[in-house]
């Protein structure tokens, strides 16, 4: 009967699961020349198309050992491969693959920084991204004007958005000066602009967001802007029982191994 076809390609590196299902809906991949449905199998005489191009049976094979990697994104930077206004991409900054492809786990705006995880994993990508995880995400938000205390607790007992009812698990005062003022907010969902939508619901403008943590890993000063880094034995180690995903799957790296500032492809080609 084969495997799931949205199971096989994200294990492959094509993108989630999630990701999977909706190029699947758009009608962009094939199996033996006919258009995949939802909950389609493949197995491995199946030929399989994306966007009319082939996928070999190479890219199939199961990778020894997948890569995981932090990533300080700046600001002005978007979380995708292409873009029809030019804008400047995250995957523009990473490590070139000998095999596989980098998915990012979850996403950042353009005018948002800080940390995002990137990995050839495609199992580890769509659990660490899935709901039911309730796997924290903390970010660093200055805003402008005062906030008051009523303010505050409205936020941690929740407001309702246009896509449902949302809410802040803990909000730390951090201090600031004159008319910004600096707060570490931690929230257990990644649904789209929610941190920003959270305080412009209260009538408060954001204008400085940066992601610092994503469950157990914290970007610190040690990765600058723009640049990146394995994951250390430790983090692999926490990612590894948060996910329930074996520990052996993932390539390891010495400290000083496998860590570098992000460059700028000329040629697109060279992206992983």
């Amino acid at each position: 009967m084969g495997e799931r076809l949205h199971k096989v390609l994200a294990n492959a590196g094509f993108g989630s699961r999630r990701q999977i299902e909706q190029w699947i809906r758009e009608g962009r991949i094939r199996i033996n020349d006919r258009l995949a449905q939802l909950g389609d199998h493949v197995g491995e005489d199946d030929r399989i198309k994306i966007d009319g191009r082939p996928v070999s049976e190479k890219r199939l094979r199961p990778q020894q050992k997948h890569h995981v990697i932090m990533y300080n994104k700046p600001e002005g930077e978007i979380v995708s491969r292409h873009d029809e206004r030019g804008r400047k991409s995250v995957f523009d900054r990473l490590p070139p693959l000998e095999n596989g492809r980098w998915i990012a786990v979850g996403r950042l705006d353009l005018n948002s920084a800080g940390l995002l995880v990137f990995t050839t994993h495609g199992e580890l990508a769509n659990r660490l991204m899935h709901p039911s995880r309730l796997i924290e995400r903390e970010y660093a938000v200055r805003v402008h004007g005062h906030v008051s205390d009523d303010q505050l607790e409205q936020l941690v007992h929740g407001v309702e958005l246009e896509d449902g009812f949302a809410r802040f698990e803990e909000i730390v005062d951090s201090g600031g000066e004159g008319s910004n003022h600096w707060y570490h907010v931690v929230i257990m969902e990644g649904r789209k602009r929610e941190v920003r939508r959270l305080w412009e619901a209260i009538g408060v403008q954001v204008n400085r967001l940066k992601r610092v943590r994503f469950g157990p890993l914290f970007l610190n000063s040690a990765v600058k802007a723009g640049q990146w880094r394995s994951l250390s034995r430790e983090e692999l180690r926490e990612l590894s029982e948060l996910t329930e995903i074996p520990r052996d799957q993932f390539a390891e790296y010495a400290a000083t191994e496998w860590r570098g500032k992000g460059r700028r492809a000329s040629d697109k080609s060279r992206r992983g």
